[in-house]
């Protein structure tokens, strides 16, 4: 068999997303967010996870969706970004795939409207379609100009 990828997958809006699991520190419940005022959209504000600090990004108002009200599936998927831990808000996390590096191909120029700079790739895993997000990108990429 040749070689694969792990990663963790989980839905924003009607979209599957996923990161690699080497990237993943845990995949907590969601919690009270302390905001913190001044901070771009997307940063929903600041958790404290046993004694750290750990900043959270909405990706779903990263990627210009609507924001909706948390529910019980709601999931924050705190990772490690470069010397960085970020935590990020999904709608649902749900499971781990091995996809295979033949299986992944590059993103096309526009996918369910996230800019072709926040992906990896794209991969196919049977019928399904898994949009692999590159986190540096997602977490530090400057916000284009919002009303």
């Amino acid at each position: 068999m040749g070689e694969s990828v792990q990663v963790a997958t989980f839905h924003v809006g009607s979209e599957e997303y996923g990161v690699d699991i080497s990237q993943i520190q845990e995949i907590i419940r969601m919690v009270g967010i302390t905001h913190v005022p001044r901070t771009p959209d997307f940063m929903e504000g600041v958790i404290n996870l046993r004694g750290q600090l750990i900043p959270i990004v909405d990706l779903r108002t990263r990627f210009g969706m609507a924001r909706i009200e948390p529910t019980k599936a709601t999931r924050i998927i705190v990772t490690d970004v470069g010397t960085k831990r970020v935590g990020i808000i999904v709608d649902s996390a749900s499971e781990v795939v091995r996809i295979p590096i033949e299986s992944i191909e590059e993103p096309p120029e526009m996918i369910a409207g996230v800019g072709s700079d926040y992906l990896q790739g794209v991969g196919k895993v049977g019928e399904r379609l898994i949009i692999l997000l590159d986190l540096t990108t997602v977490v530090s990429a400057p916000l284009s100009a919002r009303a």
